[in-house]
């Protein structure tokens, strides 16, 4: 299918509830899932859902985690591209596309990232017809790099220093001052916010349906754009005692104390508040060793036999190998904590996101390997009952209270002032009526785009 049959893709209604897409289109599109990666008609896999409408999720086995409460893990490695954060790339772009702002032929996409988002502004531009350049600091994994080169973009590379994201901003301001150059900014843009809100939160809503009390008790969510984070605003208005947890690397606590350090675990802990985070409904910020992170990734994909020795079912062993990549095994172990922290039951679900799968961390497990003297059974082992079954409540900070909510506020006006928003506009995002208004934005933009196909 040609990409002049398929100039616009789906709307965020069909992207929640891809039943709702013509069958003769959503039928098209799985077939291409399994062929051709690069059909345009692959714009329509857009969803957390499979083919039966279900969410794709892993309620994680009890002898894994050492909770009582239900670890329910959303699988973003299932998304064309192999994440979840295709879907906010393709809404920064669509909307720009029926907003007139970005013409075919004409602009050069921006993607500013430090990974899963570049990549899915790559794939997203080779499906669409455009230009795209990654912007990303230069640290990151080889895996990332060769995949944005394979979708057709190209990269442009920053320094990765303790900064590195700042720069990739400050890169992208700069080159958007050519206007044939349209950055899709998931820092600091409303599409990312609203794909996450309807998309993500409601997919959460329906992926806890007939598992422990059907509710959702806490998300957690390892802040890169913060906007999967967002998904946390839908949870809280079906279940408002819902409590909503930012992660952090240990290394790099931006939102819990201020701090900034170089760590392992791509695609999080980037150094700001970003502004698009609503730190309105953000409850807590727990911080998690990117060693850890790293190490659990390794049990996972090569410890089959020690989880099945811990009484894990050889078939859920086998199949959790490929399912996480680092940020994930971050967010797992956060909703761990936070089991414990609340003092979670049997009947209380606890829900996060794998935003990527293993296919793009063979050179971090391959690095661990070099500096891991012994790889033994009992290392694994050990592992295992470190990082996952006595997993601590360290680090874990309280900011529902007004003075832990104007920290923050206090850090997102230091990261976005120099870029030209002011203070009047910031002071609006400190009001829950700016988030609804810009979350039921997604109705408006639902019709132009079926109204351009």
């Amino acid at each position: 299918m040609s990409i002049e049959k398929i100039p616009f893709g789906p709307t965020y209604e069909e992207m929640l509830h891809p039943g709702k897409i013509d069958p003769g289109i959503r039928e098209k599109a799985l077939r291409a899932a399994k062929k051709d990666e690069m059909d345009p008609i692959n714009l329509f896999n857009i969803t957390w859902k499979d083919e039966t409408g279900s969410v794709r999720k892993i309620v994680l086995p009890k002898e894994l985690t050492g909770v009582d409460a239900n670890i329910v893990v959303m699988l973003g490695t299932y998304f064309p591209s192999g994440s979840h954060k295709v879907g906010p790339a393709y809404a920064t772009l669509i909307e720009g596309c029926v907003d007139g702002e970005i013409i075919p032929g004409e602009h050069t996409i921006l993607g500013p990232s430090t990974g899963n988002f570049g990549i899915g502004v790559a794939y997203i531009c080779r499906l669409m017809g455009y230009k795209a350049v990654v912007i990303m600091p230069d640290n990151m994994s080889k895996e990332r790099y060769d995949r944005i080169r394979k979708y057709g973009a190209e990269l442009d590379l920053t320094p990765g220093t303790e900064s590195d994201v700042i720069l990739t901003l400050q890169r992208t301001h700069e080159l958007k001052k050519n206007p044939r150059n349209k950055p899709l900014a998931q820092f600091e843009l409303m599409p990312n916010y609203r794909f996450h809100r309807h998309v993500t939160g409601k997919s959460a809503i329906e992926a806890v349906q007939g598992i422990g009390n059907g509710r959702i008790t806490c998300f957690t969510s390892a802040p890169g754009s913060a906007g999967t984070i967002a998904a946390g605003d839908q949870i809280k208005s079906v279940f408002p005692e819902a409590k909503v947890v930012a992660l952090e690397p240990y290394e790099c606590p931006t939102l819990a104390t201020g701090g900034k350090g170089q760590h392992r675990i791509e695609g999080i802990g980037d150094k700001m508040c970003t502004l698009i985070h609503n730190v309105l409904t953000t409850d807590f910020v727990t911080l998690i060793r990117d060693e850890d992170c790293v190490r659990g990734l390794k049990l996972l994909h090569d410890g089959s036999q020690v989880l099945i020795k811990a009484g894990v079912r050889k078939e859920i062993a086998e199949s959790l190998r490929n399912l996480f990549g680092v940020s994930s095994v971050c967010n797992i172990q956060g909703a761990i904590k936070m089991a414990k922290y609340l003092r979670l039951g049997p009947d209380d679900n606890v829900v996060t996101i794998a935003t990527d799968g293993m296919d793009r961390y063979n050179s971090v497990l391959d690095d661990l390997s070099k500096r891991t003297l012994e790889m033994e059974e009992f290392v694994l082992e050990r592992w295992h009952r470190d990082i996952f079954i006595d997993a601590d409540e360290e680090y874990i900070y309280d900011f529902r209270k007004s003075e832990a909510k104007e920290r923050l506020y206090r850090q997102k006006e230091k990261d976005w002032l120099p870029f030209g928003y002011s203070k009047e506009y910031l002071e609006t995002m400190k009001k829950m009526d700016f988030w609804e208004k810009e979350y039921t934005k997604y109705r408006e933009y639902d019709k132009k785009i079926a109204q351009m196909r």
